[in-house]
């Protein structure tokens, strides 16, 4: 054993937690598939302007599906939340986060009050009230039948704030540490921005034609 393992025993990492909406893939990829049937047949059938109106509709609607549906996602490593959303990539070190809320939507608050939403972790009312409903009959006092909510461990809850509890746990985890500290990184997705805005741009011209 060198002396560097005797002095300074590694520091324990944890796994990357990744956080995706599976209602959001799951219609992503059926409007993916509705949308290259569709413009496969006018492709193959459709005269030359058809043709063109489909090459033009796919540019645009393509990348806005895949921009709304399947790119949101939210990765949790040991030093930084990386944030991506439809249309830009924010990387933030935990030492820039504030705090982590949900509302109506899932936000991450930097140090400086820039508010970043949380695309892949969607906010449901309804199973809001589901947990809601849940802790207060977990929490009636009186004789209960059978197994109830809480009997083997906490009330489930609903799935943007179990996301959020576990963030935080990971943002507790990182404050103080050297490597969790720095600025948030904003990256603008032009591999998607550019086919909508020339898709949207080539459908105004075939309109105006």
């Amino acid at each position: 054993m060198t002396s560097q393992d005797r002095t300074s025993p590694p520091q324990q990492q944890y796994a990357e937690r990744s956080y995706r909406s599976p209602a959001a893939l799951a219609g992503g990829v059926l409007l993916l598939l509705l949308g290259g049937w569709l413009g496969g047949d006018a492709l193959l059938r459709g005269a030359a302007h058809t043709k063109l109106m489909a090459v033009f509709a796919l540019l645009l609607g393509v990348p806005l599906v895949v921009a709304y549906t399947l790119r949101p996602l939210v990765r949790a490593g040991d030093d930084r939340l990386t944030v991506r959303n439809p249309f830009r990539t924010v990387t933030l070190p935990w030492g820039s986060v504030e705090t982590l809320r949900a509302a109506f939507s899932t936000e991450a608050v930097s140090n400086s009050g820039t508010t970043y939403q949380l695309w892949a972790i969607p906010v449901s009312l309804r199973q809001r009230k589901k947990a809601g409903r849940q802790a207060r009959r977990g929490a009636t006092p009186g004789p209960r039948f059978g197994p109830q909510a809480g009997d083997d461990g906490p009330v489930p809850l609903a799935m943007a704030d179990q996301a959020l509890a576990e963030l935080r746990e990971v943002q507790e985890r990182a404050a103080g540490r050297e490597s969790a500290q720095g600025e948030p990184v904003v990256r603008w997705a032009y591999a998607v921005i550019v086919p909508i805005v020339v898709g949207a741009a080539g459908l105004a011209v075939m309109a105006a034609l």
